[in-house]
């Protein structure tokens, strides 16, 4: 017997999560993004480490399958599908994803990974006690986080009268970006002009009517597609001159100014103890959403150089890394 059938016999084995037959077979964790693979593979390193966090060891107790739909929502259901087909014991992913999941199964456990309210979006009932086959992780993320970037993003660059904010309009919309966001601004006498994206071709346009309107700096208050094209941004602000704080650290290791965000990596680790604790046994609705609480600061300096830009030194040192 081929070593590929032997693992596609263990996961259908394991697909009856309550069942004890775990131990003897080797399950299957189904991984679903709507995102491109390429800016996100620490994500499956955090997975791994919270399976081994659980007591399965890397590569030996437990294997991943991954699919990544590269941005396109409408591949979603038929990925679905795919990890059902494979017999997966368990899928993991994050907000469009675990939506296409509880589409196309009841049954199987579903893991979800999202930075908005799980309860508004109808991932699940209650947060302490889902109902059925879904749990998952929330991290502090949009509206949590953006009237703090505000607040920094003034400290980086006081002069801008205009700030512009780019939304991800393929994961929230400027209903749930917005009301937080002007209250802040609200009270520091700040001017706001949203733009959405709804596809990386938007980018570009995006830019130019952001200085056409006057924006002197821009939150990005971002999401998978703005993640995923985080290069185009960040290259954008640099060409526009730009001063730009960012949801996620991978934009400043991109060459983005600063960013203020919750650790993903964090949340999926968690999630990976998660996903550990259902192929032993656990039911989902067993497993209250946990909160992801990790938040980092990173600030790249060569950037804000290149900028005309002095960052303040009691910033630097609240850092939790600095880029020099």
């Amino acid at each position: 017997m081929r070593r590929r059938d032997f693992i596609a016999m263990a996961g259908g084995a394991a697909v009856a999560w309550p069942a004890s037959a775990w131990a003897q077979q080797k399950p299957i964790v189904g991984l679903l993004r709507s995102t491109p693979a390429a800016p996100f593979a620490h994500l499956v390193t955090a997975l791994q480490q919270g399976l081994t966090d659980a007591g399965f060891a890397a590569g030996q107790a437990v294997a991943i399958e991954q699919r990544w739909a590269d941005n396109r929502l409408d591949r979603l259901p038929a990925l679905a599908k795919e990890l059902i087909e494979r017999k997966v014991s368990v899928i993991v992913g994050n907000r469009p994803a675990a939506q296409a999941a509880m589409a196309a199964t009841s049954t199987i456990p579903i893991v979800f990974v999202v930075g908005d309210d799980p309860v508004k979006s109808g991932l699940v009932e209650s947060m302490s006690r889902p109902v059925g086959n879904v749990t998952g992780v929330t991290f502090f993320a949009g509206s949590q986080l953006d009237a703090k970037r505000m607040d920094l993003l003034r400290d980086i660059a006081p002069k801008a009268r205009t700030i512009a904010v780019l939304i991800d309009g393929s994961y929230t919309t400027l209903a749930n970006v917005m009301p937080d966001l002007q209250a802040a601004a609200n009270t520091l006498g700040q001017g706001l002009a949203p733009f959405t994206v709804t596809r990386d071709s938007d980018l570009e346009d995006v830019f130019a009517k952001a200085v056409a309107a006057g924006a002197g700096a821009m939150l990005v208050s971002g999401g998978p597609l703005l993640t995923s094209q985080r290069q185009r941004v960040v290259a954008l602000a640099a060409k526009h001159a730009m001063p730009a704080i960012y949801d996620v650290r991978e934009f400043v290791q991109a060459g983005g100014l600063i960013s203020y965000a919750a650790n993903l990596a964090d949340a999926y680790r968690h999630a990976g103890q998660y996903a550990g604790r259902i192929l032993k046994g656990d039911k989902p609705s067993e497993l209250p959403v946990q909160q992801a609480t990790q938040i980092e600061m990173v600030i790249n300096l060569k950037t804000a150089k290149a900028l005309g830009i002095a960052i303040p030194l009691p910033l630097q040192a609240a850092a939790d890394e600095v880029i020099e």
